[in-house]
């Protein structure tokens, strides 16, 4: 006698107050869930167009900001001697990152002791008579004719190294020793440097390029407190041995005082005048009065000044978005890449790229004191382009290493050649019209 079994019944999902509740997946935004948003290659795109925009807008701003300072420096000069130079500092920069940006991780791991040992020994010409002051700063040196910043250079060289450096520490970083060795004395020794040369802008964005690789190589949040109390420390220490740098934080604070209209100060009011003179829209390209030598630095350390009198609020919003953009494509990578190298490595490259230019728009709204730092891949200067470039190639590298990335680009070359063929087939076989 046979016997009937009962169908199996799918569990019905029990409701509150009956039982246990079903698990739910944690909901997501809906850019986050796009097919886009989650390529592997979204980072390497997103990245490399927006610093293809940033590198295009900052040739334009140079070029609109650039010509009325170069008459003014040398009698009978060519007004876009400076425009020319930079844009020559692209043209050599962007083919060189095109190639670093195929190099494989290895190369780059591999390169990192060289790379600090060769900026670290750039960096030590500024104690030599080859050293230039400027605007109470010695940090560049003149090389026959080229004139560069080391620290610039330093800045890459060490993000690197730390890279390399941290990666092999893992959870050994809880202890002091292997927190303050090497990395810290090293990154101290090319801070030491910088302040020799009196430039407390380029110092800060050193702090923040370590601090960004030891927070993501996995320093406790106890050992950051201890180090950011020294740090702070070392930053008043800075501020009140100088007096042109306590001029500026007083003046700053309110406590300067208004009577000399070009004394202290100047600069920040002078840019915040062409800030709002500027409206929604701007008074047009090349239409600044500001830059008419009523803003010193205008094309360089207060461009976002001339932009925003030029272009307008929505020029500046449309700054702000390109680097929250790369940040966002910065991050990416970091949370991405399984290696640790290539983690740390580019959140140096993350906090001093996007820091400076955090740093820069601060002091140009008047949000911060007045410190001397370009808007990287905009404002007027060969080394920091040319570094910033690098350092932003070596990241396109890490994007293309992701998982998945490297077969999707090929996936899409091999697509886009496809097409081509058809395409061009298709033109070949169109009979001729006699």
């Amino acid at each position: 006698m046979s016997t009937l079994t009962a169908p199996t019944r799918r569990p019905t999902p029990t409701t509150a107050g009956k039982g246990r509740t079903p698990t739910r997946k944690r909901r997501q935004a809906p850019w986050a869930r796009s097919a886009a948003w989650q390529s592997p290659v979204t980072s390497y795109y997103l990245i490399g167009g927006v610093t293809i925009l940033l590198l295009v807008l900052g040739l334009v701003m140079v070029l609109s900001s650039s010509s009325i300072y170069a008459l003014n420096a040398t009698e009978g000069a060519n007004p876009f001697a400076d425009f020319i130079g930079q844009a020559s500092y692209a043209l050599i920069a962007v083919p060189v990152a095109f190639a670093m940006s195929r190099l494989p991780v290895r190369i780059y791991r591999g390169l990192a002791w060289v790379a600090m040992g060769g900026t670290l020994a750039l960096q030590a010409l500024v104690f030599t008579p080859l050293v230039l002051a400027e605007g109470g700063n010695a940090n560049w040196v003149a090389i026959g004719p080229i004139v560069l910043q080391p620290s610039e250079f330093a800045k890459f060289g060490l993000a690197l190294w730390l890279g390399a450096v941290l990666a092999t520490k893992g959870k050994l970083l809880v202890h002091w020793s292997h927190v303050l060795f090497p990395a810290v004395v090293v990154s101290a020794v090319f801070l030491g440097t910088v302040l020799y040369t009196h430039d407390l802008g380029t110092a800060l964005v050193f702090i923040t390029l370590i601090a960004g690789a030891l927070w993501v190589a996995g320093v406790p949040l106890s050992k950051f407190l201890v180090g950011g109390c020294g740090v702070v420390a070392l930053v008043a220490f800075l501020a009140a041995s100088s007096q042109s740098r306590t001029d500026r934080i007083l003046h700053f604070l309110g406590m300067g005082g208004e009577a000399d209209p070009l004394g202290t100060g100047m600069q920040g009011r002078r840019a915040l005048e062409g800030l709002g003179s500027g409206g929604l829209s701007g008074v047009g390209l090349g239409a600044s009065k500001e830059k008419w030598l009523w803003l010193p630095a205008g094309d360089n350390d207060f461009i976002f000044a001339i932009i925003g009198e030029e272009l307008g609020l929505l020029g500046c919003l449309l700054v702000l978005a390109l680097f929250v953009a790369l940040a966002v494509g910065l991050c990416r990578v970091i949370a991405r890449h399984p290696d640790p190298f290539v983690k740390i490595t580019t959140a140096a490259v993350a906090s001093w790229i996007v820091g400076q230019a955090v740093i820069n728009i601060g002091v140009a709204i008047g949000v911060l004191p007045v410190i001397g730092l370009p808007l990287p891949l905009v404002s007027k200067g060969g080394s920091s382009l040319v570094t910033t470039i690098a350092a932003l190639a070596m990241v396109l590298a890490f994007a293309r290493d992701e998982p998945g990335a490297r077969e999707a680009l090929a996936a899409r070359k091999g697509s886009m050649r496809r097409s081509l063929a058809v395409i061009s087939g298709r033109l070949g076989s169109r009979p001729g019209r006699g």
